[in-house]
């Protein structure tokens, strides 16, 4: 597929017109990274945002003792480093390629003025913004107020329903990774994992997981039930 049909593809950019399509596949960049390559860091410009095409990329911020927290995992089809393009600032956290992966880049200068030429550019790219926004928002009340079960059961539900659509899903990334979404370690999740196919809310059978109970999760993601 080329550049401009992918473009026309993606959530961000679905329902334009071939000319607006035409346009961002001028100004849009192909770029590759290695893995373990640094996308952009914390701190640095936000001089443009990144469109993956392949791959998948890794969203974290570092404390101050070195401590990684991952925010949001990156797959095909999703922007990222968009929100501070817009207000001119600074790239808020550290994105890093999970795997050997490709992006569509579009600088800055060139993307605000293409948009302040075609407002309806924009316009679509609201819903997809107002989306990463309440994602985030639901990710720093689960962090800062819920306990890890709790979390752990609304990673799940969400996964099942946005990642893949129904009741079996694929873990597309390592207890590792997923234990510090989650703000734990390896070992609290693996007991809270066993915890749960114990008590039938969960099937895990190497990276598959089945929710057989998603009713139980959901008392489980809201506090009303307390895994024993």
């Amino acid at each position: 597929m080329d550049k401009k049909n992918y473009i026309g593809e993606i959530p961000l950019f679905k329902g334009l017109t071939e000319k607006q399509l035409e346009k961002l596949s001028d100004i849009g960049l192909n770029c590759a990274f290695k893995k373990s390559d640094t996308v952009f860091s914390d701190g640095e410009d936000a001089d443009g945002f990144h469109v993956l095409q392949s791959g998948r990329v890794k969203i974290f911020k570092l404390s101050y003792e070195g401590r990684e927290q991952i925010l949001h995992i990156i797959n095909a089809g999703e922007p990222f480093g968009e929100a501070p393009v817009f207000a001119g600032e600074k790239f808020p956290a550290y994105a890093e390629a999970l795997e050997d992966s490709g992006t569509i880049f579009f600088p800055r200068a060139p993307f605000i003025e293409l948009i302040n030429n075609d407002p309806l550019i924009a316009m679509n790219m609201l819903a997809i913004l107002s989306q990463r926004l309440k994602r985030f928002t639901q990710l720093v009340e689960n962090l800062s107020l819920k306990e890890v079960p709790q979390r752990l059961a609304a990673y799940l539900l969400y996964s099942g329903e946005v990642e893949e659509g129904h009741d079996n899903f694929e873990l597309n990334i390592a207890k590792g990774q997923l234990a510090s979404i989650l703000g734990t370690i390896p070992e609290t999740l693996s007991r809270i994992l066993s915890k749960m196919v114990n008590q039938d809310l969960i099937r895990v059978q190497g990276r598959t997981i089945k929710l057989i109970n998603k009713k139980g999760l959901e008392e489980l993601s809201s506090g009303e039930r307390v895994l024993a």
